[in-house]
């Protein structure tokens, strides 16, 4: 994910003098922000008001916004088990599936983080000139459908799942119910009833036990 991130966009780091303030409380200060209003919706003026420093500051450390936004998108990735690590720790197609959208469910309904997904809500529509950051989360969201399809294509070959089953359609109706969710939690939904969607999700998917 990292190296995805990177190979988009490089902004080098102003020199100068040593930060006046804790970076990585800054960095996770910008990525709430992000994460609740967007990436276009988040100005410098907020960004500076947020984290007690003046706009030279945040170029010194961190190259620009869309670098910080870059930072913070690394941050949030972070903050969870990597999908690599879920699909591949040996777990059935059932506890895999079940792992990542309970993992979802949680995340989308923090109490001290913004509600929702913020590689699916920060940059849904923009400018022209975030049409890179758009793209860029576009590509995170489909490699992770792409890890899910491999373990999918895996189970079936493991007879977890019967060999009619669509693999590229089953990866893509999992996605699209965590996406969902991220939208449900935006809106309101409490985790429990994200919760009882993971159940009725997981109860309607071709399994075999």
């Amino acid at each position: 994910m990292i190296t995805m991130i990177d190979d988009l966009y490089h902004a080098p780091r102003k020199g100068g003098r040593p930060l006046s303030f804790d970076r990585d409380a800054a960095l996770q200060k910008a990525m709430v922000l992000f994460w609740r209003y967007g990436y276009e919706g988040t100005s410098l003026a907020t960004l500076t008001a947020a984290l007690g420093v003046k706009p030279s500051s945040i170029y010194t450390a961190f190259g620009d916004k869309k670098r910080l936004f870059l930072e913070a998108v690394e941050l949030y990735l972070a903050s969870g088990p990597a999908v690599e690590d879920v699909v591949s720790d040996g777990k059935s197609l059932t506890e895999v599936v079940h792992e990542l959208l309970v993992n979802a469910a949680t995340k989308f309904t923090g109490e001290e983080t913004p509600r929702g997904c913020l590689l699916a809500t920060s940059v849904i529509s923009c400018s022209q000139d975030s049409m890179d950051l758009q793209e860029m989360l576009a590509g995170i969201r489909r490699h992770l459908e792409a890890q899910l399809l491999i373990r999918i294509s895996y189970a079936i070959d493991k007879g977890e799942i019967g060999p009619d089953v669509n693999p590229v359609a089953l990866a893509g109706l999992i996605m699209a119910v965590a996406q969902g969710m991220s939208t449900l939690a935006r809106d309101g939904a409490s985790r429990s009833h994200l919760m009882s969607i993971v159940d009725i999700t997981l109860a309607s998917l071709p399994f075999r036990t």
